[in-house]
């Protein structure tokens, strides 16, 4: 624990029934730390404000120069309050509370500061856009005929080219009207062809049916010939059998 915080409590911190009074004592050096931070915070935070006075009465260079100072404060301000809020919130809650009320104090105390940074910067922006605007309009009160004559040219050529891409326009819906009539010709044709193709199949199918009953015919004929052929051939058989045994019993 000396090693850590760099300085040592008394001697008698160290005996293990003095834990209470060790974490008093490290309560009271972190406090200190946080006390520490403060401090630079709050030096750093009446530096800012002059400097933001003194900022309103500059103008060019030196309200710009100003202004990245004020800028450079605002950052290492910020690193002060999280390097407190750290600090604090490593704290038991009975002494992070007051110190956290501290820290939203500052932390509001610091969004004043960039608020009235940006009303600054504004106003800078706003007076140069100024002076830019009325450099600009008597450069302009100068070239009005000169831009008017150009713009009235340059409207003619385009009305000039509107006109032929209208045309052009026409022109292409015709031919794409006489492809179009051209298309549904040859679709119609086409269409007739299938038409006459079908009808073909249908005359196709009816002859293939008319085979088939024909086949079907011829089928049923060659199968009652062959039941009567061999009908006829086993009564000859038997015949032929019967004949035999007649002759070979005489």
């Amino acid at each position: 624990m000396n090693e850590i915080l760099g300085t040592g409590p008394p001697p008698d911190l160290l005996l293990p029934s003095s834990f209470l009074r060790v974490s008093i004592y490290l309560l009271g050096t972190m406090s200190e730390v946080f006390s520490g931070y403060e401090r630079q915070y709050c030096d750093l935070s009446a530096n800012l404000s002059k400097k933001c006075s003194s900022a309103l009465s500059l103008d060019g260079e030196q309200k710009k120069q100003k202004l990245s100072e004020i800028k450079s404060g605002l950052e290492i301000a910020e690193a002060l309050i999280r390097k407190m809020d750290l600090e604090a919130r490593s704290l038991p809650p009975g002494v992070k509370s007051p110190l956290l009320v501290k820290l939203r104090e500052f932390k509001s105390d610091l969004n004043n500061f960039k608020t009235e940074v940006k009303r600054i910067t504004s106003a800078n922006l706003n007076a140069a856009a100024r002076d830019e605007l009325l450099e600009a309009g008597l450069a302009d009160t100068k070239t009005a005929s000169a831009d008017q004559r150009s713009r009235l040219m340059t409207s003619t050529e385009r009305l000039g080219r509107t006109s032929d891409r209208l045309k052009d326009s026409r022109r292409t819906m015709m031919e794409t009207e006489e492809i179009g009539v051209s298309i549904l010709q040859d679709l119609h044709g086409q269409r007739q062809s299938l038409l006459r193709a079908g009808d073909t199949l249908s005359g196709v199918d009816e002859n293939v049916g008319k085979s088939k009953k024909i086949l079907t015919g011829m089928k049923t004929r060659m199968n009652r010939n062959k039941w009567t052929i061999g009908a006829i051939i086993t009564a000859l058989v038997v015949a032929i059998i019967i004949i035999l045994y007649f002759k070979l019993t005489k």
